[in-house]
Parts: structure tokens; sequence; C-alpha cells
């Protein structure tokens, strides 16, 4: 009996310990890369191969991009005589660890995916009550990312079901980033910064502006019902535990000037930013998108607070985000089909946010504009702002007191 205390109590000193280490992995929204939106379950090592070689040759991991993520459908479809998972054998001979390592090589990180449920969404075996030998086994394989997803999970608390293999990750002992995909049906932002890193918001995203496609009991979102779907939830977010807007649609059908919204709406609500195209493949405009490090270092910024509409007015919207060190982001946003024309008179439309308590102080400090897109410093807040946005477009900008 004092020996399975011992052990017990040893266990419970480990978990602690290692959620401790797990706290610094997503200071800032990770960024990386999912197999899902394009390939769904097919999959392969090759594919991961020539992902990993397209992050480092399209200079995404110079543009901070460093977890390569293969989602469902990676392993047999049951487990080996001693229930371990077993990676399918046709899509990866070599195995698991080769293809982690080969990963690893190229400086990146490697992720992998399961679900809290008996099987996972495309009907691989899940691991529920498997949890703390899944774990361990990512860990020998060297995961570093895990996308833990909600199908099969009759009769299961979230909350519960996801603490579970929380703690089987950090009796690991290896850093493992733990990405809730739990779709926002238990409001996972109330209680997700307790067991992982970060937490999905909705269901599954879909390439288009503003959509929703039924699948039978659920459906695909666009980017603007996505954005618009949840209420009240920015405060949820921060360092260390974010908002999952989903994996991005950037590449894959959109027009490039819905790619450039979409992609700033992700940067300025500080979700974590995660692709979803088919990089061998993808055209210069979608990698020039994907790499524009001046908008992603909005995302990055170390204050890490959300975004909100500061206002709306039909045919634009305009959304704020409050960053360190006094300066602001702006995501002016064209919500119609045509060129809008604006003229934006700073002292008359007050900025602040009673979240973070910070306040776009116009009247006592002069602002330099930042256009991020075209790489150009317009007028400062001293004057008008003017421009023309094209349809489904967007001009981000961001404003720096002027020294």
């Amino acid at each position: 009996m004092k020996k399975q205390i011992t052990f017990v109590a040893l266990l419970i000193l480990s978990i602690s310990l290692n959620a401790q280490k797990a706290e610094n992995l997503a200071l800032t929204p990770p960024m990386g890369w999912n197999s899902w939106n394009t390939f769904g379950t097919d999959i392969n090592e090759q594919l991961v191969k020539d992902i990993a070689d397209a992050f480092v040759d399209l200079g995404l991991k110079d543009a901070g991009y460093d977890y390569l993520v293969l989602d469902d459908g990676w392993m047999a479809r049951e487990r080996d005589e001693n229930y371990n998972l077993v990676p399918d054998p046709k899509k990866f001979p070599n195995g698991m660890k080769a293809v982690v390592d080969y990963v690893h090589s190229k400086g990146l990180k490697f992720g992998i995916y399961n679900c809290a449920g008996a099987t996972t969404c495309a009907g691989y075996p899940g691991s529920r009550g498997f949890e703390f030998q899944d774990a361990k086994l990512y860990a020998e394989w060297g995961v570093d990312f895990l996308k833990y997803d909600w199908c099969d999970t009759e009769n299961l608390n979230a909350k519960g079901a996801y603490q579970t293999m929380r703690d089987a990750i950090h009796a690991t002992g290896r850093p493992i980033l733990f990405s809730i995909c739990e779709w926002g049906d238990n409001d996972p932002w109330k209680w997700g910064e307790e067991m992982g890193h970060m937490w999905r918001v909705t269901g599954d995203i879909i390439n288009c502006w503003d959509c929703k496609v039924g699948h039978g009991t659920w459906s695909s979102l666009g980017v603007w019902p996505i954005i618009k779907l949840r209420k009240d939830i920015r405060k949820y977010t921060g360092p260390g535990h974010w908002n999952d807007f989903d994996m991005m649609e950037v590449g894959n059908g959109m027009t490039a000037a819905e790619d450039r919204v979409h992609f700033a709406m992700w940067v300025m609500l500080s979700s974590p930013l995660i692709m979803g195209n088919d990089l061998r493949s993808a055209s210069k405009e979608t990698i020039e998108i994907l790499t524009n490090k001046e908008v992603i270092a909005v995302n990055q910024d170390k204050l890490g607070v959300q975004a909100y509409c500061h206002s709306d007015e039909g045919k634009i919207e305009m959304w704020a985000k409050p960053m360190a060190d006094g300066e602001w982001a702006f995501a002016i946003v064209n919500m119609t089909e045509e060129p809008v024309e604006i003229n934006h008179n700073w002292s008359w439309h007050p900025v602040k946010d009673d979240l973070s308590g910070r306040e776009l102080a116009v009247d006592r400090i002069e602002y330099t504009i930042r256009d991020l897109y075209n790489h150009k410093d317009l007028v400062t807040t001293k004057k008008s702002l003017k421009s023309t946005i094209q349809g489904h477009d967007v001009l981000m900008i961001r404003l720096t007191p002027k020294k």
C-alpha cells in the first residue's frame, strides 16, 4: 500500500512540475500547418516531408511558422496486441518516429491528432480509455503538439475528458502543446486555460467569405460566420491560452483580396495561425500573404489582446487591436463587392478598449500610420486617413506613437 501511495504522489508531483514547463509553450498564438483542410485522411509520409521542405524553401519557417500537424487518418484501423496506436503501414512505411525526426531535422516541430472519444471523426481508434498510453507513445516519438478532437464522446464530460489527456501529457515529461478541438459546444473558453493552450471556438471552417454548408447534424462555416459567431469571449484569450478560430483557408479558392481579409482577421483576433492549404502548389500571392512579417507581428504582439469591432457602418467594418508599447492595429474591411472610399478623422472617432484599459490618445499623442500589406507609411493621425478599399479587401494599419 505504501508503494502505491508513493507512486501516486510521485505521479502527481511529476504532473505538477511538467504543467509548469508547459506554461511557456504558447506565449504568442501558435503558428503552423495542418493537413485536414486540403487533404482530409489522404495523408502519407512523403506529403509530410514535402510540406516540411516547403516550410523552409518558401520562407514560412523564417516567418515564424514552426508546427507541422498531421490530422485524422494517420493511424491503422486497429490497435496492436499491446493496444498501442499503429501508424498506417501503407501511408507511413517507416513508422511515425522517422517522420517526426525528418520534421525536426528541418528545425520544425511535429504535431499529431487524436480524439477524446472511442473513435476519431474519421472512424479511426480514439484515445478514450487509453489517454496515458497514447500520450506516452507520442512523447516517445518526439511529438510537440496534440490536436484533440471531440467525436464519439457520448456521456463524456468535456472538461473532464480534456483534463485527463492534459494530465497524461504532463505525466510524460515532454512539453507538448495541447490544442483543444471541442468546437465550442461546452464553452471551452471558460475552462480551457486550465487544460490546454488553445481551444476551437467553432465547428469546421470552409473556404468561403460568408456561407454555411450543412452536413446533416452539423455545418461548416465561412470566414465571417465564424468571426461573428461568438460574443464576449475576447476576455478569455491571452499569452499561453488562445481562442482558436480554426485552421486558415488562405490559398484554398477564395479571391486574393478575401484571403488578405481572412488572414488579417485571424491576426487581429489573436487566433493561432495554422495554414490549411497545399504549400507545394501555393501561388506566389498566397505565400506573400502568409509570410507578411509586418502583418504577422500584430498577431505575435506580446500583449495578446484580441481585437474588437470598433465600428460597423454596413459597407465598412473597422476592427481595433490594442498592442504593447502603446501601439494599435486596425483592420478596415470592405464588406461589399464594390470599391469603397474612406475618409477617417481620428479625432472624431475616439478609440478606447475597456477590456485592456488602452486608449488611442490622438488628442495628445501623434501616431504614425503604417500600411502593413503594402509596406508603406501613410499620414499621421493629425490628418484624415483617406483610401479606396477594393471589394472584399482590407486596409490593415499599425499606429505607433511618434517619437
